[in-house]
């Protein structure tokens, strides 16, 4: 899903493959998640979709960017939505492997990550689609 604030702005749902970035949205003051050099198309996630980011991730803080996981394991994520009952709030967010939450909205702006798994659908299959690899380390001339 994207987040309420997305919803006026191109987009287009998530691929297992999918290489994402997040992003500032020209048109709102919402982050989200947009493919590498394509800020105008905003690339939905649904809950239980897995991300690997390809770096620790980072919030945006008063004091600059927080690095938020500590080790490789925790760069494992998956996306959620939270306070769904509070209307007008951003939703959007990702779980770390280790429990921890993080709005969208608050995660710093040009990290990677790879979508690595699509949630069950309720019949509880899984969309057909080749098994991704995730490179453990990233180029220099591939970081945004």
């Amino acid at each position: 899903m994207c987040d309420y604030s997305l919803e006026s702005l191109v987009s287009r749902e998530a691929e297992v493959g999918d290489v994402l970035v997040t992003c500032s949205f020209s048109t709102t003051t919402t982050r989200g998640f947009c493919a590498p050099g394509k800020p105008e198309v905003a690339v939905c996630l649904k809950p239980g979709t897995e991300l690997a980011f390809e770096q620790p991730v980072q919030t945006s803080g008063i004091w600059g960017y927080v690095e938020q996981a500590f080790s490789q394991e925790a760069r494992l994520a998956r996306f959620r939505q939270v306070d769904v009952d509070k209307p007008g709030t951003h939703h959007d967010a990702v779980e770390l492997a280790d429990g921890r939450i993080f709005k969208v909205n608050a995660l710093r702006e040009g990290q990677r990550a790879t979508v690595i798994q699509l949630p069950a659908m309720e019949d509880g299959t899984r969309e057909e689609k080749p098994h991704v690899h995730v490179n453990e380390t990233a180029r220099e001339s591939e970081l945004i």
